[in-house]
């Protein structure tokens, strides 16, 4: 056996492994790919373990993240910071080695996968920001940014809806440093893919405008190398389809839909070893070890050349290297505030979805790796950048992403571009459509990605498209994510606020935006960093009750304070446009905004009640909507619903 087959059965063996040390996990795959991965990660992939996070490494997205145990094996002996007792820990607590890939946990995981497609997805967001930044940095002799982008995807990635919103887009974009290797083993969980999934894969491909090659044999590294050759210098992005059999090496379970996801068993491993010349528990041999470094001393040396290229780049394009530098690295929230004419804000009503866009625009002059785009809805959303043009095709440099209405696939490639570093991204559509975006958002959350969403047309201030496009729950749904920042700001100020919290955030935050014009005010301005505030005070120490609420619902409050004191009654009313950051504060702040001997306290606003009780208590009382709305005038709905300052008056007068 020579040492390239040698290695692959050691990749193979070692995965079988860890799948049967923790008795859990996916053995099938990691068999069935290992000729795939010595091809593509060994061989043609350019990175360092040493540098994992060098900006023009080749990227690696295992869209069947249930796999893992595979990409462990290659970490493992290709000399990441991932030793034996790591490999030895699979699926276990506190491991390097969860079962599905984390980024951020696992040095070499680019991003985590495992909700099939998501991965696909990331992949095109890394290839969209490949271009972008090499339409910006790169000179001649300077390719700074120079990189592909590989996934390995299974039959459940391509059945998935998202990875068809995202090949669909990339095939557009003619992103064709985009290399995707499709692992067509034809089993699923339930058996035959056949059950459910009798499609042509490679004629939905051409038809999406990819280049689609064929390998006969996957489990021959050498078929997969060849394939990979044949694409280079392709104008569109590229599939390679490899058959292999699931389970490869045990003749008790391969091709079997035994073999996806769960051990081999004791005696069947065995087999398996006794076939492969691999006898031991967790065997990896030094020659593999040895191998494995040889085989990535071409991405060892090119990171180092790379390294080189840089210090002469910065001699030759001073301003442009300090941009890099600049653009690789984190705002700085107290400069964005300071600069001029980012305050100028309107005094006149005005709805915070034109709020929003007007801040964009204006934050936009100031970080200029802001970029992103909407899922068709940008003049409604309000997130086109003026002037900076569409990215295309032909246009590399333009910084409005064009998504089509595709909201699923949207919001994953801009977790990738989000990834790859070097760009801010935001990605918009109607609040609504959250439903759409949601396992991505959360992954979003998990990674802690810096992601902006405008999510517009926040309630049934949307009127007369009545209940499908009217959100309910929407607000319930995403306050209860964790590590999603949700902000739902009241008026010009607040939006502009938020927005700077937002481009300086380490994770994902939610702009939540009305349709309908709100009023402004005068002491919302510095606010939004405390989650919550007192907008208006009370005219005495301690108010006789609480008026509190987000976004639209305002008005009717500080109305309905004016009516109350009328009537001898004191309220002051809070602003809460995020109950995240508010919940981070002191607990001191929090007795002066909400103080504990105040018990009547009501809480409005145009969404599910369920998120309000935990600031209301026992004594205290919601205005939501905990039913679905209706088609009609926004005015005649919220009347309908109770959304008026008569009734505000009447449930605090109740209290």
């Amino acid at each position: 056996m020579n040492i390239q087959q040698k290695t692959i059965n050691t990749l193979r063996v070692l995965s079988a492994d860890m799948v049967q040390k923790a008795n859990s996990g996916h053995p099938g795959a990691p068999m069935g790919m290992a000729g795939m991965a010595y091809a593509v990660w060994l061989k043609a992939m350019r990175h360092d373990p040493s540098q994992p996070n060098w900006t023009n490494r080749d990227r690696f997205v295992l869209s069947n993240g249930h796999a893992s145990a595979l990409l462990y094996s290659l970490l493992h002996i290709g000399g990441y910071d991932l030793p034996m007792e790591q490999i030895k820990q699979f699926r276990q607590w506190q491991s390097k080695t969860p079962g599905h890939p984390e980024h951020g946990l696992t040095a070499g995981v680019d991003t985590s996968t495992g909700p099939l497609g998501q991965g696909f997805a990331n992949a095109v967001g890394f290839a969209i920001a490949e271009t972008m930044l090499a339409a910006k940095f790169n000179k001649p002799g300077f390719p700074l940014v120079d990189h592909k982008s590989y996934v390995f995807a299974g039959d459940g990635c391509m059945m998935e809806g998202i990875t068809s919103e995202a090949a669909s887009l990339a095939g557009t974009l003619k992103l064709n440093k985009l290399v995707v290797l499709y692992d067509d083993n034809q089993i699923s969980i339930e058996g035959d893919t056949d059950l459910a999934f009798t499609e042509n894969v490679p004629a939905r491909f051409l038809a999406y405008g990819w280049n689609v090659v064929h390998v006969k044999d996957a489990n021959d590294y050498a078929q997969v190398e060849e394939a990979l050759r044949q694409i280079e210098g392709s104008d569109k992005p590229n599939l390679i389809v490899c058959p292999t059999v699931i389970g490869f090496g045990s003749a008790a379970k391969q091709g079997k839909a035994s073999a996806h996801g769960e051990p081999l068993g004791k005696d069947n491993l065995v087999a398996v070893k006794e076939a492969f010349g691999l006898t031991g528990d967790f065997q990896v041999d030094q020659d593999v070890y040895d191998h494995a470094a040889q085989c990535l001393k071409h991405g060892v040396d090119a990171r180092k050349a790379w390294d080189e290229m840089f210090k002469n780049y910065e001699k030759e394009y001073p301003e442009l290297a300090k941009e890099w530098q600049q653009w690789h690295g984190e705002l700085d929230l107290a400069a964005l505030k300071q600069a001029e004419g980012i305050l100028t804000l309107t005094e006149k009503a005005e709805a915070t979805r034109a709020s929003s866009g007007n801040a964009l625009n204006k934050l936009a002059k100031l970080v200029p790796n802001l970029v992103g785009g909407s899922a068709d809805l940008a003049p409604s959303n309000k997130s086109y950048i003026t002037g900076e043009g569409d990215y295309s095709a032909s246009n590399r440099s333009g910084r409005n992403l064009r998504f089509g209405v595709r909201e699923h696939g949207m919001a994953a490639i801009c977790n990738g571009i989000a990834l790859h570093g070097g760009l801010r991204v935001y990605c918009a559509t109607f609040f609504v459509f959250t439903d759409y975006m949601k396992a991505a958002m959360r992954l979003a959350a998990i990674m802690e990605l810096p992601v902006t969403y405008i999510l517009t047309h926040d309630s049934i201030g949307v009127g007369e498209d009545g209940a499908t496009h009217q959100p309910i729950e929407h607000l319930a749904a995403l306050r209860a994510t964790p590590g999603m920042r949700v902000i739902r700001p009241c008026d010009a100020q607040e939006a502009m606020d938020a927005w700077l919290l937002a481009l300086t955030h380490k994770g994902p935050t939610s702009l939540v935006l009305t349709r309908q014009n709100l009023k402004q005010y005068a002491a919302t301005q510095g606010q939004v960093d405390k989650g919550g505030y007192v907008l208006s005070a009370a005219n005495k120490a301690q108010p006789d009750l609480i008026l509190m609420g987000s976004g639209s619902e305002m008005s009717l409050l500080t109305d309905a304070q004016e009516v109350l004191r009328a009537q001898g009654i004191e309220a002051s009313v809070v602003s809460m446009p995020s109950m995240e950051i508010f919940l981070k504060q002191s607990k001191d702040y929090q007795e002066q905004v909400l103080p504990m001997a105040v018990r009547k306290r009501l809480a409005v606003e145009a969404g599910a009640s369920q998120p309000w009780y935990r600031f209301t208590g026992l004594d205290g009382k919601v205005l939501g909507i905990d039913r679905f709305g209706a088609s009609a005038p926004a005015e005649t709905i919220f009347m309908e619903y109770g959304f008026t300052v008569d009734n505000v008056v009447k449930l605090a007068q109740s209290l």
